[in-house]
C-alpha cells in the first residue's frame, strides 16, 4: 500500500502536510469507484491571512470528483482543517487540489475546459466525464465569469454592435465588439436601445472613457440608432456594408418577383441575379434573361452601379456618386428602388460615413460566423447565460486563467 500511496501522491502533486492515507475500490450502482482518502500531518501549523501560524482547530469532511481512473469514477476525500487565527476568527484552509466551493478537483475542471476548448458541446463533454451537463456548465461559468471580470479594455475608439439569436427564432443577444481588436467586449440579452445603454454601463464599470469612442458600426435598426445617438454622442455612426447591400439586393429580387408573376421563365432564378460567382453556363443564362426582361436588366445594372460606391475613397466623390445613383434609381421608376432611395436618404450620413471611417464590417460577420458555428454544434442554446458565456469564450479573446490540462 505504501508504494501505491506514493504513486498517487506524486500523481496528485501532493506536498507537506498532505499525504494519501487510504485507497479503496468500492462497488457502486454503475460499476466500481476509486476512493482516495487524504490526510494532513498531525501538529502541522497552517499560515493564516493575519500572518499567524496555527494548528487545526477542528476539521470538516469534504469530497471532490477527480478524473476517471481508467473506466472507473474517482473521488478524493479529505478532512479539511479549520484554523483559529490570533483574532479568534476560524478559517477553513484552502486545499491545493481544488478551488473553494467546487465539488471537482482542479485537474477535473482543467480537463472539462479542455474538452470545451476543443469545440466539444458541453452535453457531450458531460457524457464523456460521466456527470450531468449542468455541472460542467457550472465549471464553465465560474472560469469565464472570472476571466471576463478581470478583462481589461484599452484604447477603445471604434465599437460595433450586432445581434444574434440563441436559437432559431428565439431570444436575441446583442454583441458589443471592439472593431480594432476584433473581439467581443460585452453581450446582453435583447436587441433594443437598452442594449446600448447596458453596454455603456459595462464600459463605465471598466473605467472606459466613452468620449474616446469616435466611431460606431451598426445596422439600420431604429433601436440601435437611437441608442447610439443617446449613449454615444461623440461617435459617428457608420451603417455596416452588409446590411446596406442586403437592402439593394432585396430591391433587385423584388423586381424579379414582380416580373415572375407573369413570366414562368423566371421561376427558380433568384440566385441567378444575386450571386456573384456563377459558372460560365449560368452567366450566359443570366445575361440572356437580363436582355429579355428589361426591368430586371435595369435593376441588375443599378445593383452593380451601387457596388462601385464602396470602392470610392474620397468622401466628397463618394457622396456625389451616391447622389447621382439616387437620381438614376428614381428615374428608373422601379418601385422597389424608389423605396431604397428613400431609405438611403433617411440614413445618408451613416452610409456615407463608410468612406471616412473605413470600418470593415467583415469583422462583425466573422465573429457572428463563429457564434453561429458554436450554436449549430450545440443545437441552439435555451439558456441565455450559457450562450453569452460561450460567446465570451470563443470571441472575447479573454486571458486564460483556468487550470490547464497537459495532454
Amino acid at each position: 500500500m505504501e508504494n501505491s500511496s506514493l504513486i498517487f501522491e506524486i500523481a496528485l502533486g501532493l506536498s507537506s502536510p498532505w499525504f494519501v492515507k487510504t485507497i479503496s475500490f468500492d462497488h457502486a450502482d454503475l460499476g466500481r469507484e476509486l476512493h482516495i482518502h487524504l490526510d494532513f500531518e498531525k501538529g502541522f501549523k497552517f499560515k493564516q491571512d493575519d500572518g499567524s501560524e496555527n494548528t487545526a482547530y477542528d476539521t470538516v469532511e469534504r469530497k471532490w470528483q477527480h478524473l476517471n481512473f481508467f473506466e472507473h469514477k474517482c473521488y478524493i476525500h479529505a478532512r479539511v482543517p479549520r484554523v483559529k487565527g490570533e483574532s479568534g476568527k476560524v478559517q477553513v484552509q484552502q486545499v491545493p487540489w481544488a478551488r473553494a466551493g467546487s465539488g471537482f478537483t482542479l485537474l477535473f475542471e482543467a480537463f472539462a475546459m479542455l474538452l470545451i476548448e476543443s469545440e466539444m458541446p458541453v452535453s457531450k463533454a458531460a457524457k464523456l466525464v460521466k456527470v450531468y451537463p449542468q455541472r460542467i456548465w457550472n465549471i464553465f461559468h465560474f472560469w469565464i465569469s472570472k476571466m471576463h471580470s478581470e478583462d481589461e479594455i484599452e484604447n477603445l475608439t471604434c465599437l460595433g454592435f450586432d445581434e444574434t439569436s440563441s436559437k432559431r427564432g428565439h431570444k436575441y443577444v446583442t454583441l458589443a465588439v471592439d472593431m480594432d481588436q476584433r473581439r467581443v467586449l460585452f453581450a446582453t440579452e435583447g436587441k433594443g436601445a437598452d442594449t446600448i445603454e447596458k453596454t455603456v454601463e459595462y464600459l463605465h464599470s471598466k473605467q472606459t472613457d466613452i468620449a474616446e469612442i469616435k466611431n460606431v458600426c451598426i445596422d439600420m435598426s431604429p433601436a440601435f440608432i437611437s441608442g447610439c445617438e443617446k449613449q454615444l454622442p461623440n461617435a459617428d455612426i457608420t451603417f455596416d456594408k452588409f446590411h446596406v447591400v442586403k437592402e439593394i439586393n432585396k430591391a433587385l429580387d423584388q423586381v424579379r418577383k414582380d416580373q415572375r408573376r407573369s413570366s414562368f421563365e423566371l421561376k427558380g432564378h433568384k440566385y441567378t441575379f444575386l450571386k456573384n460567382n456563377l459558372t460560365f453556363a449560368k452567366e450566359l443564362e443570366r445575361d440572356e434573361l437580363l436582355d429579355q426582361f428589361k426591368d430586371i436588366g435595369l435593376a441588375y445594372k443599378l445593383r452593380e452601379m451601387f457596388n462601385h460606391f464602396w470602392s470610392i475613397k474620397e468622401p466628397e466623390k463618394a457622396m456625389s456618386y451616391l447622389a447621382f445613383w439616387c437620381d438614376y434609381a428614381e428615374n428608373s421608376n422601379l418601385e422597389p428602388f424608389l423605396k431604397t432611395v428613400k431609405m438611403i436618404n433617411n440614413h445618408w450620413s451613416g452610409i456615407t460615413n463608410y468612406t471616412k471611417s473605413n470600418i470593415n464590417n467583415g469583422i462583425l460577420e466573422g465573429i457572428n460566423s463563429k457564434v453561429q458555428l458554436a450554436k449549430k454544434r450545440a443545437r441552439g442554446y435555451r439558456n441565455i447565460k450559457n450562450f453569452i458565456n460561450m460567446i465570451y469564450f470563443i470571441a472575447g479573446k479573454l486571458k486564460c486563467s483556468y487550470p490547464q490540462y497537459s495532454t
